[in-house]
Protein backbone atom coordinates (compact mmCIF):
# COMPACT_ATOMS: atom_id res chain seq x y z
CA UNK A 1 0.00 0.00 0.00
CA UNK A 2 2.51 2.09 0.88
CA UNK A 3 4.72 1.39 -2.54
CA UNK A 4 1.30 2.56 -4.49
CA UNK A 5 0.93 5.78 -2.40
CA UNK A 6 4.94 6.59 -3.38
CA UNK A 7 4.08 5.75 -7.02
CA UNK A 8 0.99 8.61 -7.02
CA UNK A 9 2.28 10.76 -5.74
CA UNK A 10 5.64 10.49 -6.83
CA UNK A 11 5.11 12.84 -10.07
CA UNK A 12 3.54 15.23 -7.96
CA UNK A 13 6.67 16.23 -5.86
CA UNK A 14 8.80 15.36 -9.33
CA UNK A 15 7.09 18.20 -10.83
CA UNK A 16 6.72 20.87 -7.91
CA UNK A 17 10.47 20.40 -7.52
CA UNK A 18 11.64 21.04 -11.19
CA UNK A 19 9.16 24.00 -11.49
CA UNK A 20 10.29 25.59 -8.65
CA UNK A 21 13.82 24.64 -8.26
CA UNK A 22 15.54 23.31 -12.14
CA UNK A 23 13.54 25.99 -13.98
CA UNK A 24 14.97 25.98 -17.22
CA UNK A 25 17.46 28.72 -17.84
CA UNK A 26 17.57 28.95 -21.19
CA UNK A 27 14.74 29.77 -23.62
CA UNK A 28 13.66 28.36 -26.93
CA UNK A 29 12.95 31.73 -29.35
CA UNK A 30 15.83 33.58 -31.23
CA UNK A 31 13.80 36.65 -31.26
CA UNK A 32 13.88 38.73 -28.48
CA UNK A 33 10.90 38.92 -26.63
CA UNK A 34 8.62 42.37 -25.83
CA UNK A 35 6.92 42.59 -22.93
CA UNK A 36 3.95 43.68 -22.10
CA UNK A 37 2.55 42.74 -25.81
CA UNK A 38 0.64 45.69 -27.01
CA UNK A 39 -0.92 46.62 -30.06
CA UNK A 40 0.55 49.27 -32.68
CA UNK A 41 -1.04 51.86 -33.00
CA UNK A 42 -3.85 52.02 -35.98
CA UNK A 43 -2.97 55.56 -37.36
CA UNK A 44 -3.76 56.56 -40.48
CA UNK A 45 -0.56 56.32 -42.58
CA UNK A 46 -0.01 56.60 -46.54
CA UNK A 47 2.07 54.26 -48.79
CA UNK A 48 4.59 55.37 -50.75
CA UNK A 49 2.68 55.74 -53.89
CA UNK A 50 0.65 58.06 -51.47
CA UNK A 51 -2.14 55.77 -50.86
CA UNK A 52 -3.63 55.65 -47.58
CA UNK A 53 -2.94 52.80 -45.42
CA UNK A 54 -3.31 51.49 -41.49
CA UNK A 55 -1.68 49.01 -39.89
CA UNK A 56 -5.18 47.18 -39.00
CA UNK A 57 -5.82 46.56 -42.37
CA UNK A 58 -3.01 43.71 -41.99
CA UNK A 59 -4.58 42.02 -38.90
CA UNK A 60 -5.48 38.54 -39.14
CA UNK A 61 -1.94 37.77 -40.45
CA UNK A 62 1.60 37.65 -39.05
CA UNK A 63 3.42 40.46 -40.09
CA UNK A 64 7.37 40.81 -40.52
CA UNK A 65 8.24 44.63 -39.99
CA UNK A 66 11.46 47.00 -40.54
CA UNK A 67 11.80 50.30 -39.83
CA UNK A 68 14.61 52.16 -41.74
CA UNK A 69 14.67 55.04 -43.44
CA UNK A 70 14.41 55.22 -47.27
CA UNK A 71 18.40 55.35 -47.88
CA UNK A 72 18.72 51.74 -47.46
CA UNK A 73 22.45 50.76 -46.86
CA UNK A 74 23.06 47.22 -47.07
CA UNK A 75 22.24 45.95 -43.54
CA UNK A 76 19.17 47.40 -44.45
CA UNK A 77 18.87 45.64 -48.10
CA UNK A 78 20.08 42.24 -46.05
CA UNK A 79 17.14 42.17 -43.56
CA UNK A 80 14.39 43.03 -46.46
CA UNK A 81 15.69 40.35 -48.10
CA UNK A 82 15.64 37.87 -44.99
CA UNK A 83 11.76 38.77 -44.75
CA UNK A 84 11.08 37.85 -48.19
CA UNK A 85 12.90 34.45 -47.76
CA UNK A 86 11.36 34.07 -44.99
CA UNK A 87 8.03 34.64 -46.17
CA UNK A 88 8.41 32.45 -49.42
CA UNK A 89 9.80 29.57 -46.84
CA UNK A 90 6.70 29.47 -45.71
CA UNK A 91 4.88 27.43 -48.94
CA UNK A 92 1.59 27.45 -49.04
CA UNK A 93 1.21 29.12 -45.95
CA UNK A 94 3.33 32.22 -47.56
CA UNK A 95 -0.06 34.12 -47.47
CA UNK A 96 -0.26 34.58 -43.83
CA UNK A 97 2.49 36.62 -43.65
CA UNK A 98 2.85 40.06 -45.22
CA UNK A 99 6.17 42.23 -44.96
CA UNK A 100 5.77 46.19 -44.30
CA UNK A 101 8.65 48.66 -44.48
CA UNK A 102 7.84 51.25 -41.75
CA UNK A 103 9.94 53.92 -44.14
CA UNK A 104 11.14 56.73 -41.21
CA UNK A 105 11.84 59.56 -43.83
CA UNK A 106 11.04 61.52 -46.97
CA UNK A 107 13.87 60.61 -48.75
CA UNK A 108 12.63 58.69 -52.05
CA UNK A 109 13.23 55.12 -51.97
CA UNK A 110 15.24 53.12 -54.68
CA UNK A 111 12.87 51.95 -57.79
CA UNK A 112 15.15 48.98 -58.08
CA UNK A 113 14.79 47.94 -54.49
CA UNK A 114 10.89 48.28 -54.65
CA UNK A 115 10.92 46.32 -57.81
CA UNK A 116 13.13 43.42 -56.40
CA UNK A 117 10.57 43.42 -53.12
CA UNK A 118 7.00 42.18 -54.87
CA UNK A 119 3.94 42.27 -52.37
CA UNK A 120 6.11 44.35 -49.70
CA UNK A 121 4.16 47.48 -48.25
CA UNK A 122 6.30 50.45 -48.06
CA UNK A 123 4.57 52.54 -45.43
CA UNK A 124 5.74 56.34 -44.97
CA UNK A 125 6.16 56.50 -41.16
CA UNK A 126 7.46 59.69 -40.49
CA UNK A 127 5.99 61.56 -37.38
CA UNK A 128 3.68 59.29 -36.83
CA UNK A 129 2.88 57.64 -33.52
CA UNK A 130 3.90 54.53 -34.86
CA UNK A 131 7.46 55.11 -34.37
CA UNK A 132 6.77 56.10 -31.37
CA UNK A 133 5.79 52.89 -29.64
CA UNK A 134 8.71 52.50 -26.97
CA UNK A 135 9.44 48.59 -28.47
CA UNK A 136 10.00 50.73 -31.99
CA UNK A 137 11.84 53.47 -29.80
CA UNK A 138 15.59 54.32 -30.08
CA UNK A 139 17.86 52.75 -32.02
CA UNK A 140 15.55 50.04 -34.48
CA UNK A 141 18.23 50.26 -37.25
CA UNK A 142 18.33 46.79 -39.10
CA UNK A 143 15.82 45.05 -36.48
CA UNK A 144 13.18 42.49 -38.23
CA UNK A 145 9.95 42.96 -35.86
CA UNK A 146 7.10 40.08 -35.93
CA UNK A 147 3.38 40.99 -35.19
CA UNK A 148 0.85 38.54 -34.27
CA UNK A 149 -2.35 38.67 -36.03
CA UNK A 150 -4.20 40.86 -33.20
CA UNK A 151 -1.40 43.79 -33.98
CA UNK A 152 0.71 43.02 -31.15
CA UNK A 153 4.20 43.88 -31.45
CA UNK A 154 5.83 40.31 -30.69
CA UNK A 155 9.60 39.34 -31.00
CA UNK A 156 12.38 41.28 -32.09
CA UNK A 157 15.13 40.27 -33.71
CA UNK A 158 18.86 40.96 -33.64
CA UNK A 159 20.51 42.83 -36.50
CA UNK A 160 21.87 40.90 -39.15
CA UNK A 161 20.02 38.34 -38.30
CA UNK A 162 20.15 34.74 -39.57
CA UNK A 163 17.17 34.03 -41.14
CA UNK A 164 17.02 30.12 -40.95
CA UNK A 165 16.49 31.32 -36.68
CA UNK A 166 13.58 33.60 -37.80
CA UNK A 167 12.31 31.11 -39.68
CA UNK A 168 11.95 28.84 -36.60
CA UNK A 169 10.52 31.89 -34.32
CA UNK A 170 7.69 32.29 -37.39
Amino acid sequence: LIWIAVVAFAPFVLAYLAFYFWAPEGRMNYGELIEPARPLPDDPLALADGQPFRLGALRGKWVLLLAAPGACDESCQRALYHMRQVRRAQGKNMERIERVWLVTDDAPLDPALARALEDMYFVRAAGSTVLREPALAGDRSGHIYLVDPLGNLMLRFPRDADPTRILRDV
